[in-house]
């Protein structure tokens, strides 16, 4: 698909874009009759999980359900596949993007020409007004900015400059983007050529660093990016080096400075609260780190549901009936909202979201 065609689709899903009045009432699974909310966590950190919390109005099902962000307004945002297959035709694709308001009830959607490729989201702040960057990959890789509403500013695919892409085998498969603090951005080649590329405050390219490999500095599947900025620490990019098993720490500049095997098994991605690092885990958990990256908690560890959650090829990923309330399956991306609750997509095949409710 060129560009022209692309944008043209956007246009026609922008002005198709559901709305809250066609989809009716939602339930969330914690206020079924005789329903008894789970717990995750302990001391200062326990949550209560509300599985499914967010569901999917009638114009989408859920497939893969891949990145959650939160605006300045308290709105969630959703990115989910859409589906396994290339729509036919536009009409035949459904919404990438969700968005629902603080209390789990949809708003709206939108982003059909992204139909396949939804994964990263992220909200950022410029100038006073607030767009979301999108990653997605195959079929689609590419980097969109686009307004809260889904109306495209800019798109980028594989940058040319670093010609790391001129051999034809090369993939372009963006997964996650991150914000500098003087308005520059990176954006995290996960799924393509393991990659990491910064661009500018005017969405130059700068620089591209990492590659393929298991050495210092290099990735296999740098899934998930994000700025460390914690208080007391010199701000660095974190990456998720997720089939490498490890955190993976870089100066502003593409150098690498550190990495960390302890606390992880299958990182996928990162939000920060105050001093902490939160990393959903693709095996089946979510780790919260201090502000020293030492362990508060792993929610919803327990190595027997893990080892029942990999088993044949990871089927459980594909069987709703054997999920267990309070057990994740395959955490893929994870944010705080503004009450210290934390919300939780999932890659799983049906899609699933959790909100975890900050207890104490």
């Amino acid at each position: 698909m060129d560009r022209r065609e692309f944008l043209r689709r956007g246009a026609v899903a922008a002005t198709a874009a559901t709305t809250a009045a066609a989809t009716g009432p939602f339930i969330h699974a914690d206020d079924k009759a005789g329903s008894k909310t789970p717990t995750v966590g302990e001391g200062d950190h326990r949550y209560e999980c509300r599985h499914d919390f967010f569901q999917a109005p009638g114009s989408i099902h859920w497939y893969e359900t891949h990145g959650v962000a939160v605006d300045s307004q308290g709105f969630i945002y959703i990115a989910h596949r859409g589906g396994a297959t290339k729509p036919k035709s536009p009409t035949d694709a459904q919404d990438t993007i969700a968005v629902f308001d603080p209390e789990g009830k949809f708003v709206r959607s939108f982003g059909k020409q992204f139909h396949g490729g939804g994964h990263g989201v992220d909200v950022r702040r410029e100038n006073g007004v607030e767009y979301l960057y999108l990653a997605c990959m195959m079929p689609v890789n590419l980097v969109a900015k686009t307004d809260l509403k889904g109306e495209v500013v800019w798109i980028k695919e594989a940058p040319t400059e670093p010609h790391v892409y001129d051999d034809p085998k090369a993939k372009f498969a963006p997964t996650n983007v991150a914000f500098g603090p003087d308005g520059d951005f990176f954006v995290a080649d996960g799924y393509g050529s393991h990659y990491v590329h910064k661009y500018d405050k005017d969405a130059k390219w700068v620089k591209t660093f990492g590659g393929a490999g298991t050495e210092e500095g290099k990735f296999k599947t740098p899934h998930g990016i994000w700025l460390d900025d914690r208080p007391g620490r010199q701000p660095v990019l974190v990456v998720a080096d997720r089939a490498n098993a490890r955190l993976q720490h870089f100066t502003l500049d593409g150098e690498h400075v550190g990495e960390d095997f302890h606390n992880v098994s299958l990182p996928a991605s990162f939000d920060i609260r105050g001093d902490v690092l939160l990393v959903p885990d693709l095996y089946a958990r979510v780790t919260l780190l201090d502000g020293n990256d030492k362990l508060i908690s792993h929610l919803g560890d327990d190595p027997e549901w893990t080892k029942a959650v990999l088993a044949d090829g990871r089927k459980m990923r594909t069987q709703p009936d054997r999920w267990k309330d309070g057990k994740f399956v395959h955490p893929h991306d994870a944010c705080f909202d503004h009450d210290g609750n934390i919300l939780v997509a999932e890659w799983v095949s049906t899609g699933r979201l959790t909100r975890l409710k900050r207890l104490s």
